[in-house]
């Protein structure tokens, strides 16, 4: 047997989940808008209003998600992985050429077709790596949604850093990163990631568990070693070298579990056969992704056949928790309930994400970098925490995971008011609670509606639900912040303007409290509405 597990063992299923892993880390360069948009604006001498526009054009990107929803039961994942790392190739390699000054900028509708352009690469790894991981183990979703999305919200954190530490903040060659890094992480996840059977028994499920305690641990260990490289001011060249080559260590550390998978297959086969070494997972012969039946179409197939048995009977409308095709979701009132307290979460904090520069730089900080990255690694913290707490509350108590998402509307709202005050330090206060809860609302998002609308078309609702990206930074980033600060600003030569002073977002900043109050309100509504779904859950697993 060689080294080199078959997709189908548990340590190629490992191996999987470390590359969709790898992906994620690279996928959330749409949150890194405020690393380069100073840039953009002196260069295209653009007003705030403009510019928020570019980051909303870059927002529309994500709800052309809708594409690699429906495609993703029909196209294999490599499929998807290659057409978003060819996007991102494209939107972030034409950024870079204007930023470095290599062309000229292009008209400004062109512009905000390359920022959608590279906006929509995103969504593509995102379905590539979420459906098949939330789908390969069922069990663990809490887990899964938050290790994946705690990664993915490192990843501006990650790529700020690495260029900080090896170009000195340079917003040109953060584009080139953007670029050309997507595409070999694209094609060692298309090598090995692949939709296969789900843990059967109870040994199985302990040991995942244990597994991802483990890549949790190693992942808040990455978050605190950039978190560190932050807050320590500046570095010389030397230990900014030691800095990055340390970060890529840290990234490759969950490999150690399907090596070590591996090997424990290994020792037994050397008195054993391999049918005994394989006993207990029987997954050879059953079907992946790639090239065969997937275990959805395989479950399908079953399910046609009980049909058969009671042909004639005619099909109930199905209730929250069992599957719902997405017209049928549209249908409940709880979709519109987590769509919209979704919005007033989301749509809030992409605002101060795409508005960071101007914000910073209004408050009297000439770089902002480091509260993208404090933005960044607390949104982990806030990913990783909740996908693990929230599941463990359901295991002994069948609490709801809304519960979650409710008291982060709270914190969140505190921690805008705590903004529009503007006192020393505050923007460092600010970032790290707004960081901390836009982390929490999305990752209890992911396996939340999983839970309600079941797996069966996840990736289109999944893909339905973060539209919300878009609209809310239409509403909040490109209407409401770009309306008020212009209207605050002073006119500069060439057509731009600036703004200096707590005053220029203090009123946006208010009325994003108001929303997430009424995001709380939603939340506690879909609590209540949710609670027997989740009490079933919890019987299940008792």
């Amino acid at each position: 047997m060689g080294l080199t597990p078959k997709p189908t063992t548990p340590a190629g299923k490992w191996l999987g989940f470390v590359t969709a892993v790898w992906m994620q880390s690279i996928s959330g360069i749409i949150y890194g808008f405020s690393n380069y948009s100073d840039a953009l604006k002196a260069l295209m001498n653009l007003t705030q209003l403009q510019l928020n526009n570019l980051s909303v054009a870059k927002d529309v990107g994500v709800a052309f998600g809708l594409l690699p929803g429906l495609a993703s039961d029909r196209i294999p994942s490599p499929l998807l992985l290659l057409i978003g790392a060819l996007e991102a190739l494209i939107g972030y390699g034409v950024l870079w050429l204007v930023t470095a000054k290599i062309i000229n900028p292009l008209p400004y509708w062109l512009m905000c077709v390359i920022l959608g352009i590279a906006g929509n690469s995103g969504t593509w790894m995102n379905t590539a790596v979420l459906v098949p991981c939330m789908r390969n183990f069922r069990k663990n979703r809490g887990p899964v949604s938050g290790i994946l999305k705690g990664y993915f919200g490192l990843s501006t954190a990650i790529l700020t850093d690495l260029c900080a530490a090896l170009f000195s903040d340079d917003p040109s060659k953060f584009l080139f990163m953007s670029a050309v890094v997507p595409l070999p992480v694209c094609l060692a996840a298309a090598l090995f990631l692949r939709e296969i059977p789900p843990s059967s028994t109870p040994a199985e499920e302990s040991e995942e568990a244990r597994y991802f305690g483990i890549t949790n641990a190693l992942a808040v260990i990455l978050a605190v070693y950039l978190l560190v490289y932050d807050v320590t001011g500046t570095h010389s060249s030397a230990v900014s070298f030691l800095f990055a080559v340390v970060l890529l260590i840290l990234l490759a550390s969950p490999l150690w579990i399907p090596l070590y998978l591996v090997i424990k297959s290994l020792v037994p086969s050397r008195s054993e056969s391999d049918s005994d070494n394989m006993e207990g997972y029987n997954l050879v012969n059953e079907p992946f992704l790639l090239g065969e039946e997937s275990v959805e179409e395989a479950e399908k197939k079953r399910e046609m056949a009980a049909g058969a048995a009671v042909a004639g009977e005619r099909r109930r409308p199905p209730v929250i928790g069992e599957d719902h095709t997405i017209f049928e979701a549209f249908q409940t009132v709880e979709f519109w309930i987590l769509f919209g307290s979704f919005l007033c979460g989301v749509g809030t904090g992409l605002t101060v994400m795409n508005n960071m520069g101007q914000i910073g730089q209004a408050l009297g900080y000439g770089d902002v970098s480091i509260f993208v990255s404090l933005i960044s690694i607390f949104g982990f913290f806030g990913r990783i925490i909740s996908g693990t707490v929230s599941e463990y509350f359901i295991k002994i108590a069948g609490t709801p995971r809304p519960l979650w998402t409710a008291a982060s509307q709270i914190v969140m709202a505190v921690g805008y008011v705590i903004m529009a005050m503007a006192l020393p330090g505050s923007l460092y206060v600010g970032s790290i609670f707004v960081g901390v809860c836009y982390g929490v609302r999305y990752a209890i998002m992911v396996p939340t509606a999983s839970e309600l609308f079941g797996l069966k078309y996840y990736g289109l609702i999944y893909n339905i639900l973060i539209l919300n990206l878009p609209l809310g930074s239409f509403l909040f980033s490109g209407l409401l912040a770009g309306y008020f600060y212009d209207a605050q600003a002073t006119s500069t030569a060439g057509g731009g303007n600036s703004c200096t002073g707590a005053h220029c977002y203090r009123l946006v900043f208010v009325i994003m409290s108001i929303a997430c109050i009424i995001g709380f309100s939603l939340d506690v509504l879909l609590v209540i509405r949710t609670k027997n779904v989740y009490a079933k859950i919890y019987a299940s697993m008792a």
